[in-house]
Formats: structure tokens, sequence, C-alpha cells
């Protein structure tokens, strides 16, 4: 991965040459390095404003789609992935990245046929192995997601009941036995942003990939789940699995938000709460939410 000192430094040297030289073809560079340090508003008005000179630049179309795929534009990203092969023809990248564009839109089919046809003739490629692998399983995990939504009975009042019918006293009886009711990450996602003070919740597999996701934050949640995804990946293998077991919990607080992280055998929840809520009675609420998750 390359560094922020890397991309810094990339990025200054490209905005010398394109000030220096306005129609330099430079801005594609500097659009991607933008990119890949996060700043997708910067990449996406230096890529826009590269291809108004340059539009017949099929490598600055091929940025474009990656700008448009990470901030979740995914019918806009296929336009310019096509577009960069309507200009250059169909490369092995255009078409990698197409294919990671259909996983994303749901169109597993259309990425495995396409995903098969590159592994005929580069069988050895981990990138098209990787992607395949996600392409035929991400099917699966929607199918064993779809479940019964579970009824909201985190909390049941106890029945009071009177001992004699002439105005006797009462006394509190034991509530009547109640079938537990399990969530799946769909319905467990959906009642967690209904929980005050919690304003995103994602289920993210552990290839980075947005599985569930109620998110109200202007944050980008595919770049959110896929940083997180691969911190909490990083932070599992190198520091906690080999001395005191898996990770199963995170919390990181900011300036900002605050974000509660739970990890699970088949991939993590990523809940975002507002900075000016009550921590501990929204983690309370939401173990109870994680208590009830069955996949």
């Amino acid at each position: 991965m390359t560094s922020t000192i890397e991309l810094n430094d990339r990025i200054s040297k490209c905005r010398r040459i394109l000030e220096a030289d306005p129609s330099s073809q430079i801005f594609a560079a500097l659009a991607e390095s933008y990119r890949k340090k996060g700043e997708l508003d910067k990449a996406f008005r230096v890529c826009q404003g590269g291809l108004k000179i340059h539009p017949s630049y099929g490598a600055a179309h091929v940025v474009m789609a990656k700008i448009d795929l990470d901030r979740g534009l995914y019918d806009w990203a296929e336009s310019e992935a096509k577009e960069a092969a309507k200009l250059d023809g169909w490369t092995r990248n255009i078409e990698l990245l197409l294919s990671e564009i259909y996983i994303y839109k749901g169109q597993f089919d259309a990425a495995i046929k396409l995903l098969n046809r590159l592994s005929q003739s580069d069988p050895g490629n981990s990138q098209i192995k990787k992607l395949l692998s996600i392409a035929q399983r991400l099917p699966e995990e929607h199918k064993r997601m779809i479940g019964v939504s579970a009824a909201n009975n985190l909390t049941s009042d106890l029945t009071r009941v009177p001992i004699d019918e002439k105005g006797g006293d009462t006394e509190t009886a034991p509530p009547e036995p109640i079938e537990k009711s399990y969530l799946n990450a769909a319905g467990l996602v959906e009642q967690a942003v209904e929980i005050d003070g919690v304003n995103g919740a994602l289920f993210v597999n552990f290839d980075g990939l947005i599985v569930e996701s109620e998110w109200l934050l202007q944050m980008d949640q595919v770049l959110f789940g896929a940083s997180f995804s691969e911190i909490i990946n990083e932070l599992n293998v190198q520091l906690f699995e080999n001395s005191f077991g898996k990770l199963e919990s995170l919390l990181i607080e900011t300036e900002g938000p605050t974000f509660l992280i739970s990890r699970k055998e088949e991939g993590m929840f990523l809940f975002a709460t507002t900075e000016t809520t009550n921590l501990g009675a929204v983690k309370m609420k939401i173990e109870k939410l994680l208590n009830l998750f069955r996949s």
C-alpha cells in the first residue's frame, strides 16, 4: 500500500506540473493520488476538469471509474469503464475493474462470466481468483442472511395481575415465556440506526465489501467499510490472534463520531455514533442487538 508520505510527494509533483501546464495529462495521475489518499471530492474535481480538456484520454476515464466506484456511484463507474474500453480497447485491467463494479452492483452472474473468461487466459492471477471467489460466495451469503425480521421485543414490561377480586393488593406476576426472535444482518443494521445516537451501521465481509448498509453520514460508506475491514483484519492477525485470541470488538473515538466495531465469524458490524450521544447507553443497546444476531 502506498504510504501517505509517498502520496503527498506525488501530489505535490503532479500539481507543480499541472500549474505549469494546465493542459497536461498529468491530471489523471493527480486524481488517482487523491483517490488513493481518500480525498474523493478533490479527485473527482481534478479528473472532471481534465476530462473536459482531454475527453478521449482513456486512462483518465479509468481513474474516474475508480473514483465513482469509491463514491458508491456504481452506474457512473460502469459507464466510465465502458467509455475507457471504447477508447482504448478491452484490456485486462478494464475488465477487472468492470467485474468489481458488477460485484458491488449485485450483478454476480455478469461478474462471474467476465472473471471466468479472464481466468482462462490468466489462470494464475491472484486478483482474478479473489474477485471470482467473492462473486461466487456473496450470493450464498445474501441467501443465508435473508431471514425473518425479528420482532421488536428487546424489552418486555412485567404484567401486574390482581390477587383478589375485592380490590386487594396486587403483585407482579412473572411474564409468560416469550419465544426469542433472532436478527439477521439486514435486520440488525436496520434496527441499529433506529437507536438514538446511531447514524450509520454497516455489515462488511472480510474482503471489505458491504453486505448490508443503513448510512446517514456524509462520509463515503464504501471507503469506510473497506478501510476499517483492512485495519481490523490486520490488527487481528498481527496483534491479537497470536497473543490473546481473536479480536471481537473495538471502540474508536475521534473528535467527531465514535465507531464501534464487532467482529463475527461471517464478517463485521460497524456502527457510527454521533459525538453528543450517551456512549454507554448506546453500547448497551447495540450489544442487545448483537446478542440476537444469527447468520
